[in-house]
């Protein structure tokens, strides 16, 4: 048996190849192969990278025929840095480096080491996400950025860099559900819809928080037509239970999403 390569059993009876490697007293498995030299490749080329420090991930292009790409960065980072992260990470200064793949690399916060360390990071349909307990929790709404929003109205990266998931480069600017920021005569004003069979505009208001409030009166309105549906609601930390309760009794909604509501009191 060739250095570093070990056989197994499957379930069916047909034998196949494990590849592992030791590394500053880690036992680190390389992955399973269908062919012995497959799995002395690997093993070969693990070796190479560990023990020559001058190959980065940049030079991994040229190792990707014999390792995973993920177990590659995995390698680098735990022999530069003494950390063996099983996620595609790599740490830098005060940061850290999750490579999705070869040439796409996001950067984060070291606050949030330990939770892409245990949590793979997913693409689909463009989308970046998590699987976390069960469900597919977008990168996104970590920073608090609803599901709908829009890059550049509803929030913005500060050095226009969308690789760059640091906090202090993401800046929220409608934090809230069913509000959406529109341009009137060149100012912003908010737009708050509801779905109910189809989006119904509730209104246009004039600060985000009256239809952030808004969607809320419009939401319990529902419900109090009988419509079980679980709705989000808008927490506003900004303004007092007062003020809230005295926009909540004054705000209005339009009259189509009321007369909408009448047919569920037959």
């Amino acid at each position: 048996m060739l250095q570093g390569v070990y056989t197994a059993v499957r379930k069916d009876g047909t034998i196949y190849y494990r590849s592992n490697i030791t590394y500053k007293s880690k036992h680190i498995s390389l992955g399973s192969f269908d062919r012995e030299l497959s799995a002395s490749r690997a093993y070969a080329t693990a070796s190479t990278i560990l023990l020559k420090e001058t190959n980065s991930i940049e030079d991994s292009y040229f190792h990707t025929h014999a390792l995973a790409f993920d177990k590659i960065v995995t390698l680098i980072n735990y022999r530069d840095n003494g950390m063996y992260i099983k996620t595609p990470i790599y740490l830098r200064k005060n940061y850290f480096s999750y490579y999705l793949d070869i040439s796409h690399e996001l950067k984060f916060d070291i606050d949030d080491l330990f939770y892409y360390s245990e949590h793979r990071i997913l693409k689909r349909q463009g989308h970046l996400y998590v699987n976390d307990y069960g469900m597919q929790v977008t990168l996104l709404s970590r920073y608090g950025i609803q599901p709908h929003a829009v890059c550049g109205r509803d929030y913005v990266f500060v050095n226009n860099d969308s690789t760059d998931m640091r906090y202090e480069n993401i800046k929220l600017l409608n934090p809230y559900h069913g509000v959406e920021i529109v341009k009137t005569a060149g100012l912003d004003k908010y737009k708050a819809r509801i779905h109910i069979n189809g989006n119904f505009v509730i209104g246009t208001y004039n600060t985000i928080e009256k239809a952030a409030i808004a969607y809320n009166k419009a939401v319990d309105m529902a419900h109090a037509h009988g419509i079980e549906k679980n709705y989000p609601e808008n927490y506003i930390e900004s303004i007092s239970g007062k003020e809230y309760a005295d926009i909540y009794t004054s705000v209005t909604v339009s009259n189509k999403y009321l007369q909408y509501l009448q047919q569920f009191d037959l």
